[in-house]
């Protein structure tokens, strides 16, 4: 059969499933779960995957992952392997309206259309027959925990032996679960973008996390604030040093500094001896996190040395930045306006918040462009969907024309990328790198 008219079978297949693909989405989004903690998600894409696909998913990878595997029809044993991935998780939201009483959460940055994506290029590839044409794998892989939060949680875990990194691909990659992958991608909601739109991602900020214990002396407020340690003055003096470097931060590196108090102290009659806080330090790349993030804990220790309390400082690994492969881009960019040939095209440029799809890119080509159908801002009670076929659906297609472009004729187009592409780091070098900047 031709390319395209596979690519119109699994255009048509994505259609035909679309009533099922918009009822796990909701479903999904119903009962959101926080990073780690996804088991009713991971359960329903796994039960998806076998019931709607015929496929049978591993399932507990880096606690909760699914990942599905589909056999190109020419594939030999020997054609690479491509990947469609879709977050798991959700992020804290508790206004918005369908957050979880209990855990605060809710899909406010769209993870659950990126599963939907997913799944539905799983079932326009399987449902239409285009695997049978295919020279290589795709796999189809849920993966947990992408938003880098709870981190009290996720520590208490690896004490437990239950992680060995923060974040569900670092995790993943970790443990070996994308040793049998070649390439990867995925997709996510854009903001204020409401009409048919991918907007091409090339890079985006990386960031290592930090948490800081600030310990002081505790005395009466009133009656003796003299023979106290005022560790809250301590706080504010260190945010005070950060603040004096932002002017020194250069526009290229494209840095963001970003702290939160997550414990000012005990009672208001006593002097605050015990303050904490959480904070990421961020930058466009891994050398400028390094020239960073060193400084910012000069800042923080300043604080607590000018007024006699000890400072705590953990420094723990976050993300890596983003590294799209620009030709991956060009043949998702094509299979959008295949399907929908209407849609907008823009370039997105540089993203400054982060994805642990950037430690992805380190070993491996991938891609990450955002998709419209959505309106608000992402991690906020306003975001939402306002065209599901926008948001879920062309993406879909625009995944299972491009696995089709890599795949077809001797996975020719996905061999090209391959022998070209240069890796950043090999798996190896990424773990040793990552796992360094623990207690640093």
């Amino acid at each position: 059969m031709k390319k395209i008219e596979l690519k119109k079978a699994a255009c048509a297949a994505v259609d035909a499933y679309a009533v099922k693909l918009e009822a796990i989405c909701d479903s999904i989004a119903h009962e959101p779960e926080p990073g780690f903690r996804e088991t009713k998600t991971a359960a329903k894409v796994a039960d998806f995957m076998r019931q709607e696909l015929g496929l049978e998913p591993q399932t507990g990878l880096a606690i909760n992952g699914v990942k599905a595997r589909a056999r190109g029809g020419k594939n030999k044993g020997q054609g690479p392997t491509a990947a469609v991935l879709g977050e798991l998780d959700a992020i804290s939201c508790p206004d918005a309206p369908l957050a979880d009483p209990l855990t605060g959460v809710a899909h406010q940055c769209g993870h659950n259309l990126q599963v939907t994506a997913m799944l539905g290029a799983a079932c326009g590839l399987l449902k239409s027959g285009a695997m049978a044409e295919l020279a290589g794998d795709c796999v189809f892989f849920g993966v947990p925990a992408e938003e880098y939060v709870d981190l009290a949680y996720r520590k208490k875990l690896l004490k437990e032996g239950k992680l060995h990194l923060l974040s569900g691909k670092g995790e993943l990659i970790y443990l070996g679960c994308f040793d049998d992958i070649d390439m990867a991608m995925q997709i996510h909601a854009d903001k204020n973008t409401p009409e048919p739109t991918v907007s091409i991602g090339n890079t985006s900020n990386g960031f290592v996390g930090k948490t800081v214990q600030y310990v002081g002396k505790v005395a009466h407020a009133a009656d003796a604030p003299h023979e106290g340690v005022n560790a809250l003055n301590a706080a504010m003096l260190g945010l005070m040093g950060i603040n004096a470097l932002r002017e020194t931060f250069q526009e290229k590196d494209v840095v963001r500094v970003h702290p939160i108090i997550t414990k000012g102290g005990d009672i208001v009659n006593s002097v605050p001896a015990d303050v904490r806080m959480e904070l990421y330090v961020r930058a466009a790349s891994m050398d400028a996190i390094d020239r960073t993030h060193t400084r910012v804990d000069a800042a923080l220790k300043a604080g607590g040395d000018a007024v006699g309390a000890v400072t705590h400082i953990e420094t723990l690994p976050g993300m890596f930045p983003l590294a799209c492969c620009p030709r991956m881009n060009e043949l998702f960019a094509e299979g959008a306006k295949f399907a929908f040939p209407d849609v907008k095209i823009r370039d997105a440029g540089h993203f400054s918040a982060s994805t642990d799809m950037g430690d992805v890119s380190h070993i491996m080509p991938v891609i990450h462009p955002y998709i419209g159908g959505v309106t608000g801002l992402l991690h906020t009670a306003g975001f939402k969907v306002v065209d599901f076929a926008a948001a879920a659906l062309l993406p879909a297609k625009a995944f299972a024309c491009m696995l089709i472009d890599l795949l077809y004729d001797d996975a020719a187009e996905a061999k090209e990328i391959l022998s070209t592409h240069k890796n950043i780091l090999t798996k190896e070098q990424y773990i040793a790198k990552l796992s360094g900047y623990f207690s640093h």
